[in-house]
């Protein structure tokens, strides 16, 4: 039975998106219903927007799933990346603040440079080289300065699932239409399916966690050989499929953000704090293949 640490009005915040989705799935299936606002009726740049929600909803807890995502969007609408991830994410702290109301914030391994070459702890160095990135640090910051009681952070990573734009289908409906293919293998990192995130979420709640905490499927790959995973699942063989190194893609694509090399989390935090495993990506893989049918 989920507990969540009995917090008997729960608010997710941009609640029409792909990981939002997931969430309403999960705190469904354990019978505990849920209020869930999006633009136009909530606007989290707009503190009085925030406001207007807090009071009528009165949360006790608070998911914020709302984020502009669009990496490479965010290098030149800098201005608007940080008036959502970062002021946005500030104005839901202290409204939550104000109503006592625990805030779950969803951040990215983005915040990170990538330079280190092992599991990246929550309590790494930090250093964005990405306008998505830096705008996301905000958001962080920005809850860690206000203080929420009990605030929670989750760094996640490589996120995909139904209900949203993600890597799998692009690749799919790409290989599907006859499009070549040249996919990134020098990015190292590990796939998040939102199922797994959503539940692992429910999971730090079960325990009245706080804290930042990483949270990925198991094990690592590289873009390319995810791509090539995606479609050995579902059965389809691309025309032209390239592998291709960073430096390449970003002749390709020259307005392109940079991404971190490397972005491995290390998961022991969650472990210990739950007493669980996150399921292995490919494992996760096989179930998004199963879902989409």
């Amino acid at each position: 039975m989920l507990r969540m640490i009995n917090l008997d009005s729960i608010l997710i915040v941009g609640d029409r998106g792909m990981l939002a989705s997931a969430l309403k799935s999960a705190i469904a299936a354990r019978g505990r219903s849920f209020h869930g606002v999006d633009l136009p009726d909530c606007d989290i740049t707009s503190e009085a927007s925030v406001a207007a929600v807090f009071e009528s909803v009165q949360p006790t807890l608070v998911l914020n799933c709302a984020a502009f995502t669009n990496v490479d969007g965010c290098e030149t609408k800098t201005d608007l990346a940080n008036a959502v991830n970062g002021a946005g994410v500030g104005h839901l702290a202290a409204a939550a603040q104000r109503h006592s109301a625990k805030l779950v914030h969803y951040s990215t391994d983005y915040v990170f440079d990538g330079s280190l070459r092992r599991p990246l702890r929550p309590d790494d160095p930090v250093g964005p080289q990405s306008a998505y990135g830096r705008s996301k640090l905000l958001g962080e910051q920005a809850i860690q300065r206000v203080n929420p009681p009990g605030w929670l952070i989750i760094r996640t990573a490589w996120l995909y699932g139904p209900n949203g734009p993600n890597f799998p289908q692009a690749m799919l409906n790409a290989a599907r239409g006859g499009r070549p293919l040249r996919v990134v293998n020098d990015q190292v990192g590990a796939p998040t399916f939102t199922a797994d995130l959503a539940a692992a979420t429910l999971r730090l709640l079960d325990r009245n966690t706080s804290g930042i905490f990483h949270i990925a499927n198991g094990g690592q790959t590289n873009w390319h050989e995810f791509a090539a995973a995606i479609f050995e699942e579902f059965g389809v063989t691309p025309e032209i499929f390239e592998a291709i190194t960073s430096a390449q893609w970003q002749q390709i694509k020259p307005d392109a953000a940079v991404r971190p090399s490397f972005s491995v989390f290390d998961l022991a935090p969650y472990e210990r704090a739950t007493g669980e495993q996150m399921p292995h990506w490919r494992d996760a893989l096989r179930r998004y293949r199963s879902m989409m049918g």
